[in-house]
């Protein structure tokens, strides 16, 4: 292999490399959203006073 086709070899590598660590840091950034929006909206459907009182009558 010369050096030549190594170096473009290499720089091939390098520039994959990057492309996916920046797809990656996407990805955990829209995961994260996603992960926030869903804890926002559990928090919005829990109805804290539903249940504390119980009538009971025979």
């Amino acid at each position: 292999m010369d050096i030549a086709q190594l170096s473009t070899t290499l720089s091939s590598i390098e520039t994959l490399s990057g492309v996916s660590t920046a797809v990656l840091a996407q990805s955990l950034d829209t995961q994260e959203s996603l992960g926030e929006n869903l804890t926002k909206m559990m928090e919005q459907s829990v109805e804290p006073a539903k249940g504390a009182n119980i009538d009971v009558s025979v």
